[in-house]
């Protein structure tokens, strides 16, 4: 019988469901292995200040307080631990791990992979020309190097590979990619070689799916009344093959859905150009993946292409970039919105006038954002009537005393304004702005340093017993644009050529497709995607750059690129600087775009009658998805 190896995910995020380990070391499949991702890009910048403070701080405490009282089962389940929730300070989180097992009586072995923190060397490599541009915008690092906060190397699967060597219990890391904690035990358990190209395109589609937990299985989904129940979701697994193949699941008897749906939206979530998905270990093409209902709670996964990687790591810098404050007040009808803006037009007024009494300059960046009433898909919601409307007041700024004014001005509108005001709080809070910078370095300039360390029942300091100082990269020479082959795309036109002279009805996009949207800076993706083969011809030929720069006209500063996913019956799309800077330093109600695929699924569109017939059963929206 051929190996299966199987590989679960226990948290997407640093705050994700803090119960997911324990329902996966505890579920009815037998498991190999369980990844935890922890970090996002902001995570670092975070950690690195609680470093600052305490030197045994600066990894994610978390992992600890959620596997410490599982420690026996995972051992004696021989379940192996794969997991970024190092951080900046790998070490600390090992040895909190170990006063862990020694509170219990255990023997552990842990691996420690570090090297990922080039924060003390910026400096030094700027000198020996590594610029660290900016990838997104093109701004030189050079002159802001004193504001860095965090600069940490994206590793890939290849120092999890080296740890798993050595057959440790846990892996713990610092900024490891997301796919390379699953792709990493793939190419340990089967033997992959770094030029196993498509074998490796398909480790990363596998960690791609399941690394932001149970978004694969029911969280997060379009069609959210079709999930079972969310109690006690049930987080993905992975049940891989040798040669690549790879099923999605989740443990029976638990809450999701794991349908060819659901995986779909996983698979454009954050996504940018989907042949050129850049990882250190593989350049992977999703335009040719196939995906079948493999059962109930099963999609299987197949048909992933790949190619060399480039010489090149990315690097996630935070730099310090100023401060912000947000405060908000209730306002209730009758004539909600038109008392929430004279609120907003007032406060705007005064803190004006205040700032200039102060002789200080205008803020550089405000917001009003009136929550209840189009504060996420401006000028895409129907006109309609609010009953009551949060007011949301924002600024970012440089000077932290503009932003002490603004803080002390906004309980002054609670009684000096239109009637029907409630309190939500007193003087907001203002907080430090973090700006994420993403560059590009040789592979060279950041080397992983593997270290293993084990610690009998009884012992007090745990002992090192392998240590691979700065492991070397191999040879990766490959180019973007090698990737970029001919699109291959079997869905012809005729599919709905022959509805031409059919009845035209009005629709929502919600009725012919389903979406998914992340970030990646500040700039938003959408991946759309049809209900059929044919709604999404229909898509393909309709749903434009131009026209979806048109619905977000309110909304998308940038251009708008569109690329086609075939196989998956998708468009991705993506909005440039369309998230007022992305991360924290955004004053947007929504700075990731989470709400922006609902947005675009509720534009109107007409559509052949005929074409609403060929969406499967299992595949139509629910009712009450329909309601512009």
């Amino acid at each position: 019988m051929a190996k299966v190896v199987r590989i679960a995910n226990a948290g997407g995020y640093w705050g994700d469901d803090p119960h997911a380990l324990r329902r996966q070391v505890r579920g009815e499949l037998p498991l190999h292995y369980i990844s935890i991702d922890f970090l996002a890009e902001i995570t670092m910048s975070i950690l690195q200040k609680q470093l600052a403070r305490d030197p045994d701080a600066g990894y994610a405490r978390d992992f600890v307080t959620q596997i410490e009282p599982l420690l026996d089962e995972i051992l004696a389940r021989k379940i192996k631990i794969i997991t970024n929730a190092g951080g900046v300070n790998p070490s600390a989180c090992a040895e909190a791990l170990f006063a862990a097992a020694r509170a219990r009586g255990l023997k552990l072995r842990v691996a420690v992979i570090e090297g990922d923190n080039i924060a003390p060397r910026v400096p030094e490599l700027m000198r020996q020309g590594v610029d660290l541009k900016n990838m997104e915008t093109g701004e030189d690092l050079d002159g802001l190097a004193d504001r860095v906060l965090s600069a940490n190397a994206y590793f890939g699967a290849l120092p999890v590979v080296e740890a798993l060597a050595s057959n440790p219990d846990i892996v713990v890391s610092g900024r490891v990619t997301d796919t390379g904690l699953t792709l990493g035990p793939l190419m340990h358990e089967f033997g992959w070689s770094g030029e196993d190209y498509d074998k490796l395109a398909h480790g990363i589609v596998a960690g791609h799916i399941i690394e932001c937990g149970a978004q694969a299985t029911g969280g997060n989904f379009t069609d959210w009344c079709k999930v079972p129940s969310f109690h006690e979701i049930g987080f993905p697994i992975l049940e891989c093959e040798e040669e690549g193949p790879f099923v999605v699941t989740k443990h029976p008897g638990t809450g999701g859905l794991v349908t060819c749906q659901t995986i779909r939206e996983q698979l454009l979530y954050e996504m940018g150009h989907p042949q050129l998905y850049l990882t250190p270990d593989v350049i992977a093409d999703f335009t040719a993946i196939e995906l079948e209902q493999d059962g109930p709670d099963r999609v299987k996964v197949w048909g992933v292409r790949g190619v060399r990687p480039t010489d090149l790591l990315k690097v996630s810098v935070s730099l310090a970039d100023g401060f912000k404050s947000s405060g908000a007040i209730i306002i209730s009808g009758p004539d909600a919105r038109a008392k929430a803006e004279t609120f907003a037009e007032i406060f705007w007024t005064r803190l004006s006038a205040e700032l200039e009494r102060a002789d200080l300059p205008p803020l550089e960046s405000t917001q009003t954002d009136l929550v209840g009433d189009d504060s996420t898909h401006r000028g895409l919601t129907p006109s309609h009537h609010p009953t009551e409307i949060l007011l949301r007041l924002s600024t970012r700024d440089h000077q932290q005393d503009k932003l002490g004014i603004f803080r002390k001005l906004l309980p002054s509108l609670i009684l000096s304004g239109p009637s029907g005001v409630a309190v939500t709080g007193g003087a907001p809070a203002i907080s430090d702005v973090v700006r994420y910078w993403p560059a590009l370095i040789p592979r060279e300039s950041a080397l992983p340093t593997v270290s293993v360390f084990v610690q009998d029942e009884a012992s007090p300091v745990p002992k090192r017993v392998v240590e691979t100082r700065d492991l070397p990269w191999p040879t990766a020479r490959g180019s973007v644009e090698a990737c970029a082959a001919p699109l291959e795309d079997p869905y012809p036109l005729s599919l709905i050529e022959r509805w031409e002279n059919e009845p035209r009805v009005e629709i929502p996009l919600m009725r012919i497709a389903h979406a998914r949207s992340g970030d990646k800076g500040d700039t938003a993706n959408i991946g759309l995607i049809g209900r059929s083969a044919e709604c999404y011809v229909w898509l393909r030929e309709n749903v434009t750059a131009q026209r979806v720069r048109q619905w977000f006209a309110t909304i998308v500063r940038g251009e708008v690129h569109r690329y086609l996913v075939p196989h998956l019956w998708a468009i991705n799309l993506l909005l440039e600087e369309s998230l007022g800077g992305g991360g924290t330093v955004s004053l947007h109600i929504d700075p990731q775009g989470k709400t922006y695929s609902q947005a675009l699924l509720r534009c109107r569109v007409e559509v052949p009658e005929p074409l609403l017939d060929t969406i499967a059963p299992q595949n139509v929206p629910c009712p009450g998805e329909l309601v512009p």
